[in-house]
């Protein structure tokens, strides 16, 4: 697989190809936004792995720019801990967000995660198994006489189809309810517990259902 990396710090530039370079992948490197994108054209990259705190261009900008002609996955790394930025990148396209410092291999995995959803070429799952309940998307049912509301199956469908990918308040409120509801996040903290208390073996802990506190949602097979 052939990753781009962005990212302004050389030691992290280096730490980051020879771990990928080890497993086999493909390494291309930039140090800006305006290299990430001409490197992301020139050489298509199968995955992108891209700082937000760049010398030229914000990062959340180069999302845009990467996400105007390519849906490439996009890991974000970076060092700013407010919530309202990992926001901004998941809901300009990014699909994934991991917070510097990171364990290795938490990014792998996340890597492993993305490139999975990635190569299913778009098809959607037909089932999908969540705890210990069957999930039809197609004849909107669930094993076990669970009954969902047309909100919850909304809900639902929306995580399912994007397994391992947070899909940020913003995104899920907008699909759901509307532009005019970005605010309304209690929305979907009523609703998540109720498909939990449906869905997941353990509501109180669960393992399927995930909370990024802060930031969104995310549907964990």
């Amino acid at each position: 697989m052939r990753i781009l990396i962005v990212d302004d710090e050389p030691q992290i530039l280096r730490a980051l190809r020879i771990n990928l370079a080890a497993r086999h992948h493909e390494v291309v490197t930039a140090a800006d936004g305006a290299a990430a994108l001409r490197e992301a054209a020139d050489r298509h990259p199968d995955l992108v792995l891209l700082d937000l705190g760049l010398p030229d261009i914000d990062g959340v900008d180069v999302v845009h720019g990467l996400r105007g002609w390519t849906t490439v996955p996009i890991i974000v790394l970076s060092g700013r801990t407010g919530g309202q930025d990992k926001v901004d990148a998941l809901d300009a396209g990014a699909d994934d967000y991991v917070t510097k410092p990171f364990a290795m291999d938490e990014l792998l995995a996340r890597i492993r995660a993305v490139s999975r959803r990635a190569g299913a070429g778009g098809d959607e799952p037909a089932r999908v198994t969540v705890g210990d309940h069957v999930v039809d998307l197609s004849a909107r049912t669930v094993s076990g006489g669970v009954r969902l509301t047309p909100t919850e199956w909304h809900l639902l469908e929306l995580l399912v189809r994007n397994p391992g990918r947070l899909i940020s308040q913003r995104r899920m409120l907008t699909e759901v309810w509307g532009p005019a509801y970005v605010k309304e996040t209690h929305y979907l903290r009523q609703y998540l517990a109720q498909l939990r208390r449906k869905l997941e073996r353990d509501p109180a802990r669960p393992a399927h259902l995930i909370t990024e506190p802060g930031m969104g949602y995310r549907f964990q097979p």
